[in-house]
């Protein structure tokens, strides 16, 4: 017997109680086993369906018969048929409309058995292409697969707007030991919302946006949003020129952003308009911008993540956010992005206790909870964890076209006893306090970003003197560790030190000269980059102008003379934005910079101009000056000239080129004119021309010094040298000389 079209001939098929029970409560592993098309015994085939709230179900076989299924209670549709129904489309009757559809249970399953393997092995470098939404073609329909990791899960159902967030009747079936579970659902498509229902071990539900989400909502709402990129890149000459440079000896000037307040209410489409001009027009090689990726509160800055795959959507898209990329690429600059690996919050729709147990997350609470900011650490040690971080970086530079990593709270990730008290920590195998899981994975991260993405550089915010962060992984250390593997380590010593010294009223520094030269101590230690980012202007630190001290004047000569030392000093630079025109108040993510310092209308006016005068002309100067970047990270592109002159508040040095073409630097912190100061030079040079002074009118300075021709070296011992030049050293300022 067959089902005669439009009528129901032979009697129903529904689930058995047991099934029945399990897909109503959210907990069956393979309802894919149970719903959709089965072959019975004598040639027959059982269709059934679960559609809560329809008042009737017809099975549509590619002959066109329709098969009217029995109401089994509960939302349970099920009829048997000899006709073949491979294809078959169900139409769904509501109170007032039919929905016409594919079965999601009538599909095999749509993740390959290499990407499970994979991901099982924690080694999808793309993982993303294997987990989330991903709108596709399976056996010839159009829709969307949904994938998640939660091997705790008694039972995970996909829920959106297509469903009216009702997940009863689209369950996801586990594809075995890999913890993933997996739904194609047809007629899916880009734009829709959704989010991961999922059953916990206790029998209660939780209600989680997907990890692997490449799109969400604007917060504070936090659904994930299915999206699929349709920009067409236009950097094919700079990605092509990326993977030729060899940045360690290349200028490396970063001006750092905060995207949401650089030009407050721009979006990543508007700030494509204004960002690249600005940067290009400042000389900048790069910015640098504070985490862009997916966070629920805005005064975290974006370090505090909960969609690690989405760019922020409070300015946009994520095809936005790659215009804004391209445009960047497209002016000739490079975009590096702050990345966060080291801890997540512990919202509850998002990664915390994702399954109902941890599992992104150490499951000892003591390793978990991050003692400085009441958020979770990751599980290192967990090869899935790992493999969610790693793709993660590669990520962000394939998907985005990112050029550079910097990784957050590198050394909260390096310590079991960071922050932690005797006591509140255990230590490692070897009994000692390294994290070596956290090593392992910096080490892999690093390893696979720098294998996949050639000219792509990773930089550490780490703030200890822990051996080998820039060295190379396979290389190991006294601590019988291997290197980190980064390319760049942030010098927060040097910052610290630095800072500490311009801060003091000028009587005062003879005695903290050595924090001004300290650094380069060790300036060869590690491939350093010199930071002065948002974390020294804010939270009662002040701005860096009203670091210094003294009246307005010498503020600004001595934030001039500072940004002269600092460009000049061995490693590559990073300014925040708003220290660029000397910014009096401390930057907020409320507001921004003050940009109506730069008003012509406003007073003081060409006092900020000037500094961000001088900020375009360190850059285009350092540019010109291959002994400023060349030699950055060999101890032969470095010489003292006069490092102890304490007394006067002066440091001299030189940089050389490849070729050993020098540049000499010298800074004079004290507020005073020094006439006839003496300086050894090297031999050969047959005279020295200054090609930048800080003090210089149109800065803002005095013009000491400015009209001052070639110095021409004269046979007079000096610094240990047999030739020295004599020069008036303005007050408050740096002066860079070359050979004329």
């Amino acid at each position: 017997m067959t089902l005669a079209q439009g009528k129901t001939q032979k009697p129903p098929n529904p689930p058995g109680p047991e099934d029945r029970r399990r897909l109503l409560e959210g907990t069956h592993h393979d309802p894919h086993e149970v719903l959709g098309a089965h072959p019975l015994p004598g040639g027959e085939t059982a269709i059934r369906t679960l559609r809560p709230y329809a008042t009737a179900v017809t099975a549509i076989t590619p002959d066109g018969h329709r098969h009217t299924l029995h109401d089994d209670g509960d939302g349970f549709f099920s009829a048997t048929t000899r006709r073949p129904v491979a294809g078959y489309r169900l139409a769904v009757t509501y109170q007032d409309t039919e929905l016409t559809t594919a079965d999601p249970y009538g599909f095999l399953p749509s993740v390959g058995e290499l990407d499970l393997h994979l991901i099982s092995e924690g080694r999808h470098e793309q993982l993303w292409h294997a987990l989330g939404a991903q709108p596709m073609t399976h056996q010839g329909v159009t829709g969307t697969r949904f994938t998640v990791w939660a091997p705790n899960a008694r039972g995970v159902r996909v829920v959106g707007g297509f469903n009216h967030w009702d997940g009863t009747a689209f369950p996801l079936r586990s594809l075995g030991s890999t913890g993933v579970w997996e739904l194609f659902v047809p007629g899916v498509g880009e734009g829709e919302l959704y989010k991961f229902e999922i059953t916990r071990p206790d029998g209660t539900r939780s209600l989680r946006a997907d990890p692997m989400a490449r799109r969400t909502e604007v917060p504070p709402a936090n659904s994930s949003i299915v999206t699929v990129s349709q920009h067409v890149w236009q950097d094919d000459a700079w990605m092509r020129e990326r993977t030729r440079r060899t940045l360690h000896e290349e200028p490396f000037s970063v001006y750092e952003v905060h995207l949401a307040s650089w030009r407050p209410g721009l979006t990543y489409r508007q700030l494509a308009e204004q960002l690249p001009a600005y940067v290009k027009d400042l000389g900048f090689t790069h910015v640098e911008l504070m985490p862009v990726a997916e966070h629920p509160f805005g005064g975290s800055w974006g370090y505090q993540v909960t969609g690690f795959y989405a760019p922020t959507a409070r300015l946009g898209t994520p095809d936005d956010f790659r215009h804004l990329v391209d445009a960047l690429h497209r002016a000739g600059i490079g975009v590096l992005i702050d990345w966060v690996p080291a801890h997540f919050p512990r919202d509850d729709w998002a990664l915390a206790e994702f399954d109902g147990r941890p599992l992104y997350e150490h499951e000892d609470p003591a390793r978990a909870a991050h003692p400085d900011w009441g958020t979770l650490e990751f599980d290192y040690g967990r090869r899935e964890v790992r493999n969610f971080l790693v793709a993660n970086a590669v990520y962000w530079c394939e998907e985005f076209h990112i050029d550079g990593l910097r990784v957050d709270a590198v050394a909260s990730m390096l310590y079991l006893d960071y922050s932690r008290e005797e006591g509140q920590w255990t230590p490692n195998e070897h009994g000692g306090r390294e994290n070596l899981d956290a090593v392992a994975f910096l080490q892999e991260m690093n390893a696979t970003v720098h294998r996949r993405v050639p000219g792509v550089v990773t930089i550490a915010e780490e703030s200890t003197a822990w051996d080998g962060v820039t060295r190379a992984t396979h290389h190991t250390g006294a601590d019988g560790l291997g290197g980190l593997g980064f390319g760049l380590k942030w010098n927060m010593g040097w910052m610290h030190d630095s800072l500490g010294y311009v801060s003091r009223d000028p009587v005062h520094r003879r005695h903290h000269h050595h924090e001004m030269t300290f650094s380069m101590v060790y300036a060869y230690s590690e491939n350093y980059c010199l930071p002065i980012s948002h974390d020294e202007v804010v939270h009662g630190k002040r701005s860096l102008v009203s670091k210094m001290p003294g009246d307005w004047w010498q503020q600004r000569a001595g934030l001039r003379a500072y940004l002269g030392f600092m460009w000049a000093h061995p490693g590559k630079q990073l300014l925040f934005m708003g220290q660029e025109f000397a910014q009096g108040a401390e930057w907020s993510e409320a507001h921004g910079p003050d940009w109506w310092l730069l008003d012509p209308s406003y007073g003081a006016e060409a006092d900020h101009r000037g500094v961000r005068d001088l900020v375009r002309d360190l850059n285009s100067a350092y540019g010109a000056e291959p002994a400023l970047w060349q030699r950055d990270f060999a101890p032969s592109g470095f010489a003292w000239v006069a490092g102890d002159a304490a007394e006067d508040n002066v440091f001299a040095f030189l940089r050389h080129a490849a070729d050993g073409s020098p540049l000499l630097s010298v800074s004079h912190f004290a507020p005073v004119v020094r006439e006839g100061y003496r300086l050894g030079v090297p031999e050969g040079p047959q005279a020295w021309r200054v090609v930048l002074n800080t003090d210089g009118e149109r800065y803002g300075g005095s013009g000491v010094g400015e009209a001052a021709g070639p110095l021409e070296p004269e046979p007079v011992a000096s610094h240990g040298r047999p030739a020295s030049i004599s020069l008036t050293l303005p007050p408050l300022a740096t002066v860079w000389l070359r050979p004329a």
